[in-house]
């Protein structure tokens, strides 16, 4: 009795159910149309998304071909490069040509390769980095959460400097440089640098603090945090997407520069672009191709390697500071 009696109740279960949402069928297609068709979703090939293919194809073999040129002429000898089949494999692979072009290539008067011009790249680009960073960090923190009278104009006048030509400015920093001692040394190269990278470094800084909710450093100011505290306790650990953006731009520009290491380095500073170009204009007898391949190789590798490595962080610093400014 107790079985029928629960037989009874499914049943009095089903019927209402049925009742309520119709026919078992009506029940399955009210299923179907809520959860929706399953499945991979067809694709349609249409005529625009073939073009924007077409043209990324074009476009990567455009700057890969001279880079392919570049690998495999590096690795042949003279003979085979005088053949002229820049697309060939080397016949015999020998990495002659890149030991050269570090240690014994001639940049001049002098036949030291790129090594020396690579520590000097080193020692200019770390400190100018770091220092024009901190800078810039700071000056779109405050222009961003300390608003002072005169701020905006300040603001306005930095981001003026970021479009003036630099050549326009090489002089004059030159006599100041002068004047303080401080022309064709490692500091004013440095000096050089922060000054040049801070209108844009400051730029992307105030646009990403602007994105920040305003809650977050009006709480900081609430528990008490000043000036200093707020910067390296809340908002210094919320930049690490801009930060990472501003390392990439500066080592790119700071070791890719030529002008500027040409005017303000001075001898003893000499980079490894000023290197790479000595080692290229150096015609004692015949024109080493494939010592000049390996040697543009070696002076382009730490930013290639830096955007290898961090290109996904540079993308998604730029769109997190994008948003406002």
């Amino acid at each position: 009795m107790v079985a029928a009696t629960t037989r009874g109740d499914e049943r009095m279960t089903t019927d209402s159910f049925v009742a309520t949402n119709g026919t078992a069928a009506q029940v399955g297609a009210n299923i179907d149309a809520t959860t929706g068709p399953r499945g991979p979703k067809p694709k349609r090939i249409s005529a625009g998304r073939i073009g924007l293919y077409l043209f990324l194809i074009i476009a990567a073999a455009f700057f890969c071909v001279p880079l392919y040129v570049m690998l495999v002429t590096s690795f042949k000898a003279m003979p085979e490069v005088r053949e002229a089949h820049i697309f060939n494999f080397p016949r015999e692979w020998t990495i002659d040509p890149w030991i050269k072009a570090w240690s014994s290539a001639c940049t001049g008067r002098d036949c030291t390769g790129l090594a020396p011009g690579f520590f000097n790249s080193v020692k200019i680009t770390i400190p100018a980095v770091i220092i024009s960073i901190i800078v810039s960090s700071l000056n779109g923190y405050a222009l961003t959460f300390w608003k002072y009278k005169g701020a905006e104009v300040l603001f306005n006048l930095l981001v003026f400097g970021a479009f003036v030509p630099y050549q326009v400015l090489v002089y004059p920093i030159i006599l100041g440089l002068r004047s303080v001692n401080l022309f064709a040394t490692l500091p004013g190269i440095i000096i050089v640098h922060t000054i040049f990278g801070m209108p844009i470094l400051t730029l992307l800084f105030r646009n990403y603090y602007a994105s920040i909710p305003i809650e977050i450093f009006k709480a900081a100011r609430i528990d008490g945090a000043g000036f200093w505290q707020t910067f390296f306790r809340v908002m210094l650990p919320l930049s690490v997407p801009i930060t990472t953006v501003a390392v990439i731009l500066q080592v790119t520009g700071i070791w890719n520069d030529f002008i500027f290491a040409l005017v303000f380095a001075g001898r003893n500073n000499i980079p490894m672009t000023l290197q790479l170009n000595n080692i290229v204009k150096t015609t004692f007898g015949t024109i080493e191709y494939d010592v000049n391949m390996a040697a543009t190789i070696l002076t382009a590798l730490v930013p290639l390697t830096i955007y290898f490595i961090s290109g996904k962080w540079f993308v998604r610093g730029i769109a997190a500071g994008a948003v406002k400014g």
